[in-house]
């Protein structure tokens, strides 16, 4: 189903085409970049988190980055609190394994780190945890609807 909303988003902005799925999983890093053939750092992965009032923050970075504790309380003024795999769903609308900053809840707030801008095009998961999109970074902000670029990673 999210694949779904996913793919319509996508049909309105003319790039269905970009969407591709595989057979297998596709749900981590490292298994998305063995099917793609890329490297992880393409790989376009999006984290949740709750926030202190109770919504989805989203935050989009390169595969191969971690989140740095001390950089996302300082912009966020709170302790980094991944969402529970059973929360995820309800808060984002997407499965753990096919999160993705499109086709989101609208309560979520997504935020793109700075660490995607090494590539010039990336390998965000499309709503399944067995589909990607191939998008350049414009293409990744307008989809996103994201709001900020941040620097949250190390």
């Amino acid at each position: 189903m999210s694949l779904e909303k996913v793919r319509e988003l996508f049909i309105k902005e003319n790039l269905e085409d970009r969407i591709v799925e595989f057979n297998s999983s596709s749900a981590t890093v490292e298994l998305a970049a063995e099917q793609i053939g890329c490297s992880s750092s393409q790989i376009a992965k999006t984290m949740s988190f709750k926030s202190k009032d109770d919504y989805a923050i989203l935050i989009v970075t390169k595969g191969s980055s971690k989140i740095d504790n001390r950089k996302f309380k300082d912009y966020f003024k709170m302790k980094a609190k991944m969402l529970k795999r059973d929360e995820v769903e309800e808060y984002v609308g997407h499965l753990p394994g096919g999160v993705c900053p499109f086709a989101v809840k609208e309560n979520c707030k997504v935020y793109l780190d700075i660490s995607l801008k090494e590539h010039e095009e990336v390998y965000p998961a499309a709503g399944s945890a067995s589909s990607v999109v191939k998008l350049n970074l414009e293409e990744l902000q307008k989809l996103s609807n994201y709001i900020e670029w941040i620097d949250v990673c190390i």
